[in-house]
C-alpha cells in the first residue's frame, strides 16, 4: 500500500521537494494511516509534515479521547502537531448554520492559521485522508440528487491546495495496513449512526452492491468517477475557450448566434463558465438554471431569468446577455439625472463626454459617423438636455413632422429593453433630438436652408465607426 500511495502521489505532482504538507489528523483509521505513510515519505520526497486536528467540541470525553492519541502519536515520531479547539455547536447556533457546515467552517479556519504560521518560506499542501470508499459514496450521492458531470467526477485528486494521497485505496487496503503497522486509531461514534445520509450509504447501500453486484464495486466506481473527472476538466476548459470569443469589453457576456449552433454540452459548459466568471463562485448553480438561459435564445427580446450569485440573463436583439445584476442595477441608478449641455462647450457625463461645436454650413458632405451628428442648429430654439428616457418622450419621425413615441421609436430601432432605460439621450423639453448611438430627429436634419451647424459628438464608452 506504502508503494502504491507514492506512486499515486508522483502521478498527480501532489507534493515537491521543499514543501510543507499539513496533514489533518481526526485520530480514526484513515487518517492515522496516512499520517503515517506521509511521515516515512518525508525523508524520501524532501517536504517537511506538520498534523493538524481539530476538536470540534461536540463528543465531551471521546474527543478528548482522540485529540491525546494524535497528540501521543505525533510526540512518539517527532512530527509537529497543532491542535484547534474550536466549540462547533456554539459557531453553528451564531452563524445560523448545520453542525455540518460548521464544522467544515472550523476545520477550513484551522487549516488557514496553520498555512499562515508556516509562513511563505516553502509550498502549504492540506493533506486529507479520503479514500476510494468515500469516493464511492460521494458518486452515489450526487447521481442520486441529479448531479451532472462535476459532480459524478466526485473527489478530486488535488487541486491549488489539497491533496488526497489514500484515493487509490480501499478502506480495506486500509484496515489491512493499519494491522501491519500496529497503528493506533480511535472510531468516531457518530460514524456508526444513521443520521447522516452519507452514513446510510456507507452502512447499508455500498456494503449490498459489493456484496449483490461486485465485491469491487467500490474501486469500479472510484474509477469511473476519475475517468469523469477528466471528461469534467475537458469540456470546462473548451467552455472556457469558447466564452472568450463573447465576451464583451464591458465584462458582461453576449452569447450571439454562432454560440447556439456549438454542441449543446458546450454551451452548457460556456453558460456554467460565464456565470462563474460573473459571480466569483458557483454555488447554487444547477443544470436547470442552465437550461433556462439556453431557452432564452429562443424567446422574444426583453425577456430575463434570475440566476445565482447576483447574476442575470437577458434576451436582447443580438444574442442572450449575461451579466451582474448588481452591477446593472448600480450604474443605470448612476447614470439617471439630467444635464444642460453647454452650445457650445462640453459635458462630462454618463460614461464619456458630450462636446457641442457650431460650425457654417457650405454644402460640405454630412457626417454620416454613428456618435458625431450635426443639426440645424438655427432651428433649435431652446436649451439642450442629457437625460435618460422619461414619460412622454416623443420623436418627429418624418419631413410632415409626424410624431412617435420614443418607446415605439426604440423598438422599431431594435434597441434591446434592457438598454432603453439608461440610453443616453439628446432632448429639448420631451422631444428627442438624438438616441445616441441610433437615429437623429427629422425636424432638426440639415438642409439645404441650414446656415449653422450644431455638431455633437459622444466619446468615451462608444467608438466613431
Amino acid at each position: 500500500m506504502y508503494g502504491k500511495v507514492r506512486a499515486y502521489i508522483t502521478e498527480y505532482g501532489m507534493i515537491s521537494p521543499g514543501d510543507h504538507v499539513l496533514a489533518g489528523v481526526s485520530g480514526g483509521g484513515d487518517s492515522m494511516a496516512m499520517l503515517d505513510m506521509l511521515h516515512r515519505l518525508s525523508g524520501e520526497l524532501s517536504f517537511t509534515l506538520e498534523a493538524v486536528h481539530v476538536n470540534h467540541g461536540i463528543r465531551g470525553r471521546e474527543a478528548d479521547r482522540d485529540m491525546e492519541l494524535v497528540r501521543a502519536f505525533c510526540k512518539e515520531r517527532g512530527i509537529p502537531c497543532r491542535v484547534f479547539c474550536v466549540n462547533v455547536p456554539a459557531l453553528a447556533r451564531e452563524k445560523k448554520l448545520g453542525m455540518e457546515e460548521a464544522g467544515r467552517a472550523a476545520r477550513r479556519k484551522a487549516f488557514q492559521e496553520a498555512s499562515e504560521a508556516a509562513g511563505k518560506q516553502a509550498r502549504v499542501r492540506i493533506a486529507l485522508a479520503h479514500n476510494q470508499n468515500d469516493q464511492a459514496e460521494t458518486v452515489l450521492h450526487h447521481l442520486a440528487r441529479g448531479s451532472a458531470l462535476r459532480g459524478l467526477g466526485g473527489i478530486r485528486p488535488a487541486n491549488e491546495t489539497t491533496i488526497r494521497p489514500l484515493l487509490c485505496l480501499e478502506r480495506r487496503e486500509i484496515d489491512k495496513y493499519l494491522e501491519e503497522r500496529k497503528i493506533p486509531f480511535e472510531t468516531d461514534s457518530t460514524n456508526l449512526e444513521d443520521d447522516y445520509t452519507r452514513n446510510r450509504i456507507r452502512h447499508h447501500i455500498l456494503p449490498l452492491l459489493e456484496e449483490e453486484v461486485h465485491g469491487k464495486a467500490a474501486a469500479h466506481m472510484a474509477q469511473a468517477a476519475e475517468l469523469l473527472a477528466q471528461a469534467d476538466d475537458y469540456f470546462a476548459e473548451e467552455g472556457r475557450k469558447l466564452l472568450m470569443k463573447f465576451m464583451e469589453q464591458d465584462g458582461n457576456v453576449l452569447f450571439r448566434e454562432e454560440f447556439f449552433q456549438e454542441h449543446l454540452i458546450l454551451q452548457k459548459y460556456g453558460i456554467m463558465e460565464a456565470i462563474g466568471m460573473l459571480a466569483g463562485k458557483r454555488k447554487d448553480l444547477t443544470g436547470n438554471h442552465v437550461q433556462q438561459v439556453i431557452s432564452l435564445w429562443k424567446q422574444q427580446s426583453g425577456k430575463r431569468v434570475s440566476l445565482p450569485c447576483g447574476v442575470c440573463a437577458v434576451r436582447t436583439y443580438q444574442g442572450v446577455c449575461l451579466k451582474n445584476a448588481g452591477t446593472e442595477k448600480e450604474r443605470q441608478n448612476q447614470e439617471k439625472g439630467e444635464w444642460t449641455l453647454p452650445v457650445p462647450g462640453e459635458l462630462k457625463c454618463f460614461r464619456g463626454t458630450f462636446s457641442a461645436e457650431i460650425i457654417p454650413y457650405f454644402g460640405q458632405e454630412i457626417s454620416e459617423k454613428k456618435y458625431t451628428k450635426w443639426f440645424d442648429y438655427d432651428k433649435i430654439e431652446h436649451n439642450l438636455s442629457v437625460r435618460t428616457r422619461r414619460q412622454g418622450d416623443f420623436m418627429t419621425i418624418d419631413r410632415e413632422m409626424h410624431r412617435k413615441k420614443l418607446k415605439r421609436c426604440m423598438i422599431d430601432d431594435h434597441i434591446p429593453q434592457e438598454e432603453r432605460d439608461w440610453l443616453p439621450l439628446v432632448t429639448m423639453g420631451s422631444e428627442v433630438l438624438w438616441i445616441v448611438g441610433g437615429r437623429i430627429s427629422e425636424k432638426w436634419k440639415i438642409t439645404s436652408q441650414t446656415a449653422r451647424i450644431l455638431q455633437l459628438k459622444y466619446q468615451g464608452g462608444y467608438q466613431d465607426e
